[in-house]
């Protein structure tokens, strides 16, 4: 109904021509979003018929999400409704892979049989920002190459590779990989088997010496030693000794031995294998057997 034949409405009526409440409107108004055209003699708020079509379009806005502060952004021309749309959307698609973890978590949670106390620490874990997780990583990375300027780059690229970030959408199986994981990185015993690592690796290398001849060294370990295990060659034979001296050539066989051990640690290799289920890879192996052989190799090598 209008007031006093003005053609103005009142409170009440603008809430019966919208269907909103007289309390919504009332709130909406203090805060600035919908500003009465005028008011009666008593001090009521007064509203004209643009007041309806600015009330509707607040409305809509609400429900798609918008805060008051944006809605009154856009009501005053500062910002437009498709902006403010985009910076929702992405506020929106961040919100849908947070849920899509806690979800994760949750099912972990359910499968697992899990305590208050683990339930806890992997929702903590699980839920850290994007952010969070960096700074997780940049600390474990920051540690162990600190000062160790020659260390072969290869080695840093693929060990922040494959300590990568949640999927959007992670599987049970993965947020579990992850909570371990970012518990590892974090755990100083395990730090320090990564720093030796490291150190072995800095230790052998020359300015001049190409990124990746750490990674293709090992790997011609690996091929050298699976090549000897299929042809039955046994380690500590004349035989072994040749197949050796054409893996490693000249490198001292006791710094080769340090270095096998510490790719060997059982938390390096737990490292590999949280790295691939968090990223999706294949499990990769361990290489237990042809290391095990360059080391009875390098062993009987040095009983010779």
């Amino acid at each position: 109904m209008t007031h006093d034949g003005t053609g103005l409405l009142t409170i009440g009526a603008l809430a019966r021509a919208t269907g909103l409440s007289v309390r919504t409107i009332r709130y909406w108004s203090d805060e600035g979003a919908l500003p009465p055209v005028a008011r009666s003699a008593g001090g009521y708020r007064l509203y004209d018929a643009g007041s309806v079509a600015r009330l509707e379009l607040v409305r809509t806005l609400r429900e798609l999400g918008l805060g008051l502060d944006d809605v009154r952004r856009v009501l005053t021309g500062e910002t437009t409704v498709a902006q403010v749309a985009a910076a929702h959307v992405a506020a929106l698609d961040a919100r849908i892979r947070s849920l899509k973890v806690t979800r994760a978590v949750l099912s972990t949670v359910a499968r697992r049989g899990s305590t208050a106390e683990e339930t806890t620490l992997m929702n903590r874990l699980a839920r850290l920002s994007a952010a969070e997780r960096a700074r997780v990583l940049d600390d474990f990375m920051t540690e162990i190459f600190q000062g160790l300027d020659t260390a072969d780059p290869d080695i840093r690229q693929r060990l922040r590779f494959a300590a990568a970030d949640l999927p959007d959408d992670p599987a049970p199986e993965q947020v579990d990989a992850w909570v371990e994981l970012v518990e590892l990185i974090q755990d100083p015993g395990f730090r320090t088997v990564m720093r030796g690592m490291i150190e072995f690796n800095a230790a052998d290398r020359g300015p001049d010496v190409p990124g990746g001849s750490s990674l293709w060294f090992m790997s011609r370990l690996i091929r050298g030693a699976g090549d000897a295990l299929r042809d039955g060659v046994e380690p500590g034979t004349p035989r072994a000794a040749a197949v050796l001296r054409d893996l490693i050539g000249d490198a001292d066989p006791a710094a080769v031995l340090k270095r096998l051990a510490a790719a060997a640690d059982p938390r390096l290799v737990r490292y590999r294998e949280l790295s691939g289920v968090v990223n999706g890879w294949d499990r990769p192996s361990a290489h237990t057997e042809e290391f095990g052989w360059v080391v009875a190799a390098l062993e009987a090598r040095a009983a010779g």
